[in-house]
């Protein structure tokens, strides 16, 4: 699933290239995603212009002179710049056409995203109003999350992956960002110390920027806006490795499967 460094950069993808283009139609393939597209997206927005696309935690939100629209990647979505004469693929399901002969394309074959109308204060859309502050606009991110986790007993893994503690971190993050801060992730969150939740806090804001760097990770069906995939991949350090040697302390790295999601961790340095 798309989280928060692949919707980054999906974001700084296009931002620059539909800023200040005209809207001249919009073709809705399938509106059967997660929730209905919106009937009149067309009517709404032919001929109004694109200005601003900011992200919230793991959403996009594409601003337009006629109001904004609010984008969920799903499991597999994408969004893509392509030129009109590209040949469509049977799993764009959303198309912008724009003047100078440009077209953003939503692209999901397994329909779980969303393109819906942010409202009038997006802010206060239902799926944004409750979200935690961003990882990477917090001066003292570890500070916020040790007097967040008081009295709380869930795995630091899940404790991280709530976004209303803090906003699109997602599993393999929290998996990389743990054994940098050297810190297993099936700890107790309520037992960590203030010390500890300063290293993580870095150690997060320092996995996502370079995740950002890199791409994202690709593991699937994720591509950037120019169709390559992301590369972060390639610099996992637990994720993904079971069973491989740790390359800070050279001891194992093992797999266990809480709640359904894989942790990841190294046996010798993590603690």
């Amino acid at each position: 699933m798309p989280e928060l460094p692949e919707v980054e950069t999906t974001r700084r993808g296009i931002a620059e290239q539909i800023r200040g283009r005209r809207i001249e139609e919009v073709v809705v393939r399938n509106s059967r995603l997660r929730q209905q597209v919106p009937g009149d997206l067309d009517e709404r927005l032919r001929g109004s212009t694109f200005l601003e696309t900011k992200r919230r935690a793991k959403y996009l939100l594409l601003e337009t002179t006629a109001g904004q629209l609010l984008i969920h990647l799903g499991m597999s979505g994408s969004l893509r710049i392509v030129a009109e004469e590209e040949e469509q693929r049977t799993h764009d399901h959303v198309i912008w056409f724009l003047e100078g002969g440009r077209q953003l394309r939503y692209h999901d074959p397994r329909r779980f995203g969303l393109v819906i109308w942010a409202g009038e204060d997006p802010s206060q859309h239902p799926l944004l109003r409750d979200l935690g502050p961003e990882p990477l606009e917090q001066e003292q991110l570890g500070e916020i999350l040790f007097h967040r986790s008081r009295g709380r007993n869930l795995r630091l893994r899940d404790f991280l992956l709530d976004p209303k503690v803090v906003a699109g971190v997602g599993n393999i993050y929290a998996n990389e960002s743990a054994w940098q801060a050297g810190i297993r992730p099936d700890r107790r969150c309520g037992r960590i110390s203030l010390q500890r939740y300063q290293r993580l806090g870095e150690a997060i804001q320092d996995v996502l920027s370079r995740a950002v760097i890199q791409g994202g990770t690709t593991l699937n069906d994720y591509v950037q806006p120019d169709g390559e995939p992301g590369y972060f991949q390639h610099h996992f350090e637990v994720y993904g490795r079971a069973g491989e040697t740790c390359s800070r302390c050279e001891g194992s790295i093992r797999r266990v499967v809480k709640g359904q999601r894989s942790l990841f961790f190294c046996s010798g340095c993590q603690k």
